[in-house]
Order: structure tokens, then sequence, then C-alpha cells
């Protein structure tokens, strides 16, 4: 029997038991749902289950909510004899309290250990994007990348990118006959975007050390994998750094994680919340990669699950490669509402005991209307479910709290101090004080020369390296009576009258013959 994450239920009013099949996690999934209605709650309940089954998970914290993850829940919770009676009424026999095991992310470094990547990771693609650049200035990022491969500068900071434009910008005529038009407009709006995004503190994202995959993926001492929380309350503030940030780390996995087909269990699961910033805006390109990296990831072991307000925020591309399903309460009020809602009910498997649609529309908080991957990965009967409660603690840990995590963690070590080590900016910059410093050299050898040698080198170079012919003035004969007169003859014959006179002696001649 395949091993399975228990969801929820319902008992008799409900239906049978929900679960997640792990041979089928990695197939990805969606979590959708209006404000309030349960989400965070159920990504935290699915965290506990990979978790207990040894699977890493990575996921975002937007609200804080999700750091009580790292805390046991309590019997004097509020909420302890709704819990209690919640894991009677669905058959949740094994419901106990318990922390589970957490490493904390920022990329401030403020409320987890700093996560970091450098520019040449993120690539061309991704940057621009996060910088929203036009084609040209893209074109233009693309040719600074190139140029770092070629002569061997590494771009690890935004200092390193920064000063290769510079050089780019310096050197734009020669580089324009081999990569097209190199315009100082374009660098400029790049920097100021570079700028902007420096002041936003993107500028703490790029650096050394970079964050390792292997670091991710652990699993703890009592091998249950651990849980690593993205603090993204402040990140939010900048949606495209926020979106950039895991899209580059969904591309990592793609990229360095080798295939291993149809495994038991996932080697790591995703959950991206807020999924609509991914989307929103994105030129086709960025669309494309996502659904590219989206349907090969899966045979990396990765499983990915989004977490929005609305199935339509999603792609429908991608929104058909999300089989396992668990779908909130979603609000009608507008006509787009109720489409969405029609198109959100289409979707799934239809069971004939209830309507799809009206489910969607009436599940309470704590309830959703689910569907997971069954044998050979065919999509379940639609079934209404009763969201188990959290082993956990249910809202956020105090400051201290968090500290004493971090403070445990084997990552405190490895990130806390950033590495500066030569790149681009270092030896773009040794390269300028070593031409300038030549240039000095000149201006000195040039001025110990002899006068005449200086006029001499000076007038080689003005000419290409000619030296001009002497300018000196031939001394000649003082004009007399006579060359006066002819050197007047000669004006006068070349100015009108004297055409005139030259034309009527012609005429003449040729007229008497």
């Amino acid at each position: 029997m395949d091993s399975k994450i228990f969801v929820g239920g319902g008992g008799k009013a409900y239906g049978i038991k929900q679960g997640l099949t792990l041979k089928y996690a990695n197939r990805h999934g969606l979590i959708a749902g209006a404000t309030g209605t349960g989400k965070t709650v159920t990504l935290q309940i699915l965290a506990e289950g990979f978790s207990n089954a040894g699977v890493p998970v990575f996921l975002s914290d937007v609200k804080g909510d999700l750091s009580g993850l790292a805390a046991s829940g309590s019997d004097s919770h509020k909420l302890h004899k709704a819990f209690a009676d919640r894991a009677a009424t669905i058959g949740f026999d094994d419901f106990t309290y318990k922390a589970s095991p957490v490493t904390f992310w920022d990329l401030f470094g403020e409320q987890g250990h700093p996560v970091r990547t450098t520019v040449a990771e993120m690539g061309p693609l991704l940057l621009a994007r996060l910088l929203n650049l036009t084609d040209a200035q893209e074109g233009i990022l693309n040719i600074a990348f190139r140029l770092s491969d070629e002569d061997g500068l590494p771009l690890l900071d935004l200092k390193d990118l920064q000063a290769l434009l510079v050089w780019v910008g310096e050197n734009r005529a020669q580089l324009s006959l081999r990569y097209g038009n190199v315009s100082t407009a374009s660098i400029g709006a790049i920097q100021r975007r570079l700028l902007v995004l420096e002041n936003q503190g993107g500028s703490q994202l790029f650096g050394e050390p970079a964050l390792s995959l292997d670091d991710i993926m652990r699993t703890g001492a009592d091998g249950r994998g651990m849980i690593n929380i993205l603090a993204s309350d402040k990140l939010m503030s900048s949606p495209a750094l926020y979106a950039t940030f895991l899209l580059w780390l969904l591309s990592e996995l793609f990229e360095e994680l080798p295939e291993v087909g149809d495994p038991d269990k996932p080697k790591l699961v995703f959950f991206f919340d807020e999924a609509h910033l991914l989307f929103d805006d994105a030129p086709k390109a960025l669309v494309d990669k996502v659904e590219q990296v989206a349907r090969l990831i899966r045979s990396k072991g990765v499983g990915i699950y989004f977490v929005t307000q609305n199935p339509a925020d999603v792609p429908e591309d991608i929104l058909g490669q999300l089989g396992n399903r668990i779908q909130h309460a979603l609000r009608a009020f507008t006509a787009k509402d109720r489409k969405n809602l029609r198109m959100a009910a289409e979707t799934y498997r239809e069971n004939p005991r209830f309507s799809t649609e009206e489910a969607i529309r009436e599940v309470g908080v704590g309830e959703a209307v689910t569907s997971m991957l069954m044998k050979k990965g065919i999509p379940g009967v639609v079934e209404r479910t009763l969201i188990r409660p959290p082993s956990s603690q249910l809202g956020p840990i105090t400051k201290a709290e968090r500290k004493v995590v971090m403070a445990d963690s084997k990552m405190s070590g490895k990130y806390g101090t950033k590495i500066d080590r030569k790149s681009a900016y270092e030896i773009l910059a040794t390269r300028a004080a070593a031409a300038a410093q030549e240039a000095e050299a000149s201006e000195v050898a040039a001025e110990d020369q002899p006068a005449i040698a200086r006029e001499f080198n000076a007038a080689r170079r003005f000419s290409g390296g000619r030296v001009p012919r002497s300018t000196s003035r031939v001394t000649r004969k003082p004009d007399t009576y006579g060359s006066a007169i002819s050197h007047a003859v000669i004006k006068e014959l070349k100015g009108t009258t004297g055409r005139r006179l030259v034309r009527g002696i012609l005429g003449s001649l040729f007229k008497g013959r």
C-alpha cells in the first residue's frame, strides 16, 4: 500500500478520508481559496506531513504565521478543544502536538540566515525580469554576460555588473560592430534600475557565499525532513524580487539535480505562496520557462505546490500539470467571480453526490474541496473534506524563540559573514589603474625630453606619424614695375571682362573662317 499524508476527512456527513499519496506528490499541486478560508493552515499541515515522511520542504512565510512550525502546539491553546473534536470526527487517531525541524532564511538577513546567489547564477533572463527591462536593454545585458564569460570577469554582486556596464559604455563603438548597437541611453536605464534595486535592499541577494542546494535538502537526526522557511513579509514589498528569487531557486533545482524518474517519495517539495506574483505582467518567455520547469522538474523528484487565491491566477498550461488539488472557498460577488468559480469546478472529476460548484461556494473555514491523484496518477473523485488540525503551533513564534532556533542551526556559521573575493569590479579597477599609471608615465617621459624632441613627437602624433614639411617661407625677389603690370593684366583676364574679351576674339576668328 502506498504511503500517504493524511489531509482530512469528514465522517458520514462528508465522505472518505483524503490523503496525498507520496508516490505522486512530485506531480505538483494547488492550494487555492479566498483570503481567510484556511490556505495557510493547509500549507502548514502538508509541510508537517512531508517532514514526517522524511521529505525536505521549502516554503515562503508571507504573513509570519508559518514560523509556528518550529514550536509544538499546546493543550492550553484556545482552539485545542475544537482541534480535538475535529480529530475525532475525521478519524485522526494519531493526532498529537509536536514541533517540526525548521531552518529560517531571510534575503535581508534579519529573521533568518542570509540567502544569497551570484549575478552570474541568476542569469540575464531572470535579471531582466527583475529589473523590468525592455528588449533593447535586455540585449545589452546579454552582451555584458557574454563579455563576462569571454574575458574572465566574474559577476558576483551588483557592483560587478555596474562596473562591467561602465566598461561596455566606454567601449560601445567597438562592441557595436560585433554585437549590434550599444546605446548609452540603454546602459543608463539599466544602471538606474540597478540603483533602485540596490536601494530596495536587493543588493543583499547577490554575493557569496551563495546558497547551496544541499543545505535546503537536509534531514534531521530523527529522519524527518527539514522545513526551510523563507521570511517573506518584508520581501513582499518588492514582489518582483520575491517572484524572481523563487523562480531562480526552481531553475537551480532543475539544472543541478539528477534524474530520478518516479521515486517512492519526493526529494524536495516546494511551496510557492502568492503564486500570482510570478505571472502578473510576466513576459511570455518567462511563463514558458516556468511551464518547462514545472513539466520537467518532477523527473528530478521535486514537487511544486502553488498557493493562490484563485486557480485563474495560474496559466492554463501550468494549471493542467497540478494533479493534487485542495480548493478552499471561493466567493462569487461579481460576474467575473462566478465565471472563475464555474471554471474552477469544471477542472475536477465530478462526484455524483453533490455539485462541485456549489460545494466550492459553500465550504467553511477549515473545509475544502479536494482531489488527489490515485493509482497510476488518475485524478480522484472530488470530495468535501474537513482539513485535519496542525500538530505544531498555530500562529507565529516570538522573536526570542526565533533567535534560539537560528542559534542552534548549523547554518548560522556558514552564511553569517559575506565574502567579497576578486571579481569583475576589482579586475576592471586594476586595469583602469594600470592604464592611468602607464599614461602618467608616458607624460613624465615626454616632459623629460628636449623641447625640439617634444615638438617633433607632437608633430608626428598630430600628422599620424608623418613628419610635416617645413612651414618656413621661401624668400622671393621683390616685385618690379613690369611684373606688377603683368599680374594686373592676368588678373583682369581671369575675371568677367577677360572672359568676354577672349570670347570676342575667338568668335571673330571662327566667323572669319
